[in-house]
């Protein structure tokens, strides 16, 4: 396991770094309350709020995960032309993010999730969306904003939720003008258009991910061989599988690793994957190995489990829990 002064070593350079996160956008709105009794219309929880709160959500919550640990960070993402987007842009801001690089559309909403929670359970969620793929005007626009600017990064998340941004042909382009430029590129998929990662420095699917690209059930006693054969065929140089709570899969040049949770309690898995990808690629570029950086986003995925909603790691408390770790 990673000691603390190895950890020291590699968070030391954490505020050196400037990082892309390009992918989809949307906010986390919350619904804080109380449910006493079931609704005498309908066979549900009468929940009376008693607060409401709202943050960064998909690619966003990568953002301010990053920023938490001291990261530069500029995000390239489409928002609607409506008071959500004004509200996920601010939330950006007031993170410290760049958000020059945003582009408006007018045609769809900004995409908000919105959760109910009672007694730290979640009753209900919510989605207002519009997946539909980007117009070929905006496409342009990504791209020319990549080209542009691509040269300022260390390097570059794609944060896929198949919420219309990427497609085949958009990412083609991402990889092209980021390999024209050297950049490390590291992917959090979904199932549309998984294998046009190919060549990526790191893949991080979850299980039902790769159970769904490779079909075949993906368990403790699968994961091995179809994690070889799936990074075979991304050709990436790094695959990271994560696997709930039975912690983490990892393939390199190595070979093979078992990575074991270290949440000591799971409330809440929302945005675990969105902290994995965060901390595995800010450590890996401030050059931490595949393994080390692997473990690093594995106690900071554990800890934001513990907590009730989407929740970004800070550097104080990974910091912490590192140094407080006994084996």
């Amino acid at each position: 396991m990673i000691s603390a002064d190895r950890y020291n070593e590699i968070e030391s350079r954490f505020s050196k770094l400037n990082l892309l996160v390009i992918g989809d956008l949307m906010i986390d709105n919350y619904l804080w309350g109380d449910a006493e009794r079931i609704s005498p219309e309908a066979p549900v929880p009468v929940v009376n709020i008693c607060s409401s709160s709202s943050n960064p959500g998909g690619a966003g919550n990568v953002v301010t995960n990053l920023r938490a640990l001291s990261a530069g960070v500029a995000v390239l993402g489409v928002v609607g032309d409506d008071k959500e987007g004004a509200r996920l842009k601010s939330l950006l801001l007031e993170a410290g993010a760049d958000v020059s690089m945003l582009i408006t559309d007018p045609s769809r909403p900004t995409t908000v999730k919105t959760r109910i929670i009672a007694h730290n359970q979640q009753v209900v969620r919510t989605d207002w969306e519009d997946d539909s793929v980007l117009s070929e005007e905006l496409q342009g626009k990504l791209v020319e904003s990549l080209s542009h600017d691509i040269s300022s990064f260390d390097g570059v998340i794609v944060e896929n939720y198949d919420k219309g941004l990427l497609n085949e042909e958009i990412i083609n382009q991402i990889f092209a003008i980021c390999s024209e430029q050297n950049k490390p590129v590291y992917v959090d998929p979904k199932t549309n258009d998984f294998f046009a990662f190919k060549g990526v420095t790191l893949m991080k699917p979850n299980a039902a991910e790769v159970s769904f690209a490779m079909e075949v059930t993906v368990n403790q006693e699968t994961v091995k061989t179809v994690g070889h054969e799936l990074r075979n065929r991304l050709d990436c140089k790094i695959l990271l599988i994560t696997l709930g709570e039975r912690g983490m899969s990892l393939f390199d040049d190595d070979g093979f690793h078992t990575i074991p949770t270290r949440a000591r309690a799971v409330h809440d898995v929302s945005g675990a994957g969105d902290t994995v990808i965060s901390v595995f690629s800010l450590a890996h570029l401030s050059g931490a190995s595949p393994l080390e950086s692997a473990e690093i986003a594995n106690f900071a995925a554990g800890r934001v489990c513990e907590e009730v909603g989407v929740v970004p790691i800070t550097k104080e408390t990974l910091h912490e829990i590192i140094a407080g770790y006994k084996s």
